[in-house]
């Protein structure tokens, strides 16, 4: 096994772990502004570190990724955002916050646009 190959392995191995750990989070967490972060942070890390495994297997063998590079700034840029509407449209649809949370920051900004 070559070095490029255990670094390719290690990295690809962070990346399950990220993948899975948001799998685990969004089956735990109470409500659906939890669960869109729980997704938005860890899915994030999780697919770039395994789009980055697969440009570093792929660099010694004369194949530069750009396109893999790009798609990981690409992810970085378009998930938080789209998390971000994914969380504003529930709020403004009335979705409840868990009993636990206690501020609600959004509340005023909100209440004059709810949809009945």
């Amino acid at each position: 096994m070559t070095a490029t190959e255990i670094i390719t392995s290690i990295v690809m191995f962070i990346g399950i772990f990220f993948t899975v750990s948001s799998a685990v989070g969004i089956i735990r967490m109470p409500d659906v502004y939890s669960r869109v972060s729980v997704a938005g942070k860890s899915t994030t890390f999780g697919v770039a570190f395994v789009v980055l495994a697969v440009f570093i297997y792929f660099i010694p063998k004369g194949i530069f990724g750009f396109r893999l590079l790009l798609t990981i700034v690409f992810l970085f840029l378009a998930a938080p955002m789209s998390g971000l509407m994914i969380d504003r449209s529930a709020h403004r649809r009335g979705v409840p916050l868990e009993e636990t949370h206690v501020v609600d920051d959004l509340r005023d900004a909100y209440s004059e646009t709810k949809e009945d």
